[in-house]
């Protein structure tokens, strides 16, 4: 192991590990997960000594007695927490990433398939592409998921299917004993097909410290269109290690809008998109307001590996109090990857003297007929404008919200949702408030 874990936690895992291997399952599945689980004991939790989680401290978390499977009485779960004003949406509810069919609400889609993943394995997107994409990455995190995975969602979206409104699936953690989850999602856009995506991360009152390691693929084949939000609003008891790996073909655009506002004590986000055909599109873009002594951390990878490709990337943090962000974003242009264009931008306001921010911005180029360019600013909350807005008779809580809605405009006027856009500018306002 290259970190200390509690005995009772790793020994939980092994235990958890070989009750999955007695379960009756296709027999390359009980492969994948025997593979990587031996591959997660000989590398163990990754520490700060590794680059790609130099400040990333997982220490604290995983040495922690967890239960790993908690049972829920989901008469007493309430979602509300995950409501958007306005939002007319499908709606899939995970509890710990089980799939509650009860709090869900899928209207007659054809061409929309949803199944807990568990009974999926029969599906043929399944077979073709589950632990494909994401398993080939570096993440030792998504070993510990592939071996130890017991729930979560498959979504597939049929060839020339538009479904019809957004899919808002809410992550719901809850509990009465420190809990470690482990959730794992395939989603499979067809050609010709789109969607649009919203997750939701709370938590319901009460929940005690809480730990979730999900691993999502989503793969967009030839012209399928994807848009797809992460909205987290969980609570300080709640800590998420997310690992989304994106595969796409020929013509597809993939948008990922990924929001973390106060609450979650601990996020890591790993986003990877694989641009692995000509003619593809991508874009990420981030929100991160962080407060009191939350830490966030996005590492983003986009790989250009064929011709005439477009990828365009712009994270913005704004931590205040004792809060720490995070920013690794590292794009690749393979040798084949000619007429790339790639943008890469990270801006930081850092709010309070007790702020932090840690940004690495990264641009690898192999090809020579390109057209790339990455960026980075860093600076404090501008307290001479807030000065000229008071002098002019707006309050100081109001004029601060301007100030920083002014800042976030460049990424929030991409979102292609103008209820969620709404919703979390109105969740930046509250977060501001809080602080």
């Amino acid at each position: 192991m290259s970190t200390l874990v509690a005995d009772s936690l790793y020994q939980q895992l092994v235990s958890a590990f070989h009750d999955l291997e007695k379960v009756q399952e296709p027999a390359n599945l009980t492969t994948l997960r025997r593979e990587a689980f031996d591959r997660f004991q000989q590398e163990g939790f990754p520490t700060v000594k590794n680059e790609e989680w130099k400040y990333t401290n997982l220490h604290a978390l995983v040495n922690t007695d967890y239960v790993l499977n908690t049972d829920v009485n989901v008469d007493q779960v309430d979602t509300r927490k995950a409501d958007i004003k306005d939002l007319d949406a499908h709606r899939i509810v995970l509890i710990n990433g089980q799939y509650v069919l009860a709090f869900s609400s899928l209207e007659d889609e054809i061409g929309l398939t949803v199944k807990p993943i568990e009974e999926a394995h029969t599906e043929e997107n399944f077979r073709l592409h589950y632990a494909q994409h994401a398993d080939k990455s570096d993440n030792i995190l998504v070993q510990l998921n592939t071996a130890l995975q017991t729930a979560g969602v498959y979504l597939s979206v049929a060839k020339n299917k538009v479904v019809s409104k957004p899919i808002h699936i809410v992550h719901v953690a809850a509990g009465t004993q420190e809990f470690f989850a482990q959730t794992r999602n395939l989603i499979v856009v067809e050609p010709n097909a789109e969607v649009e995506i919203i997750e939701s991360f709370i938590t319901l009152d009460g929940t005690p410290k809480n730990l979730h390691n999900k691993v999502s693929e989503i793969v967009v084949q030839e012209n399928g269109k994807v848009q797809h939000y992460y909205l987290q609003v969980a609570e300080s008891s709640s800590n998420y290690i997310q690992h989304t790996e994106i595969y796409q073909e020929k013509h597809s655009l993939y948008n990922n809008y990924n929001c973390n506002l106060p609450g979650a004590s601990f996020v890591r986000n790993n986003i990877n998109v694989r641009l692995d055909a000509e003619e593809v599109e991508s874009h990420l873009y981030g929100i991160n307001l962080t407060s009191g002594r939350q830490f966030v951390d996005n590492h983003t990878i986009v790989d250009h590996l064929k011709p005439h490709c477009e990828s365009y990337e712009w994270y913005k943090n704004i931590p205040q109090d004792e809060s720490t962000a995070v920013f690794n974003g590292k794009i690749f242009v393979r040798e084949d990857a000619q007429k790339t264009n790639a943008f890469q931008q990270n801006n930081n306001m850092l709010i309070g003297d007790k702020s932090t921010v840690y940004t690495k911005p990264q641009l690898e180029i192999f090809a020579d007929d390109v057209k790339c360019s990455h960026g980075c600013t860093m600076g404090q909350f501008d307290d001479e404008a807030l000065f000229y807005l008071r002098a002019r008779g707006i309050g100081e809580e109001s004029a601060r919200v301007l100030l920083v809605h002014a800042f976030a405009f460049d990424v929030t006027s991409r979102f292609s949702n103008e209820i969620v856009r709404g919703y979390v500018e109105e969740l930046v306002a509250k977060g501001l408030e809080k602080s």
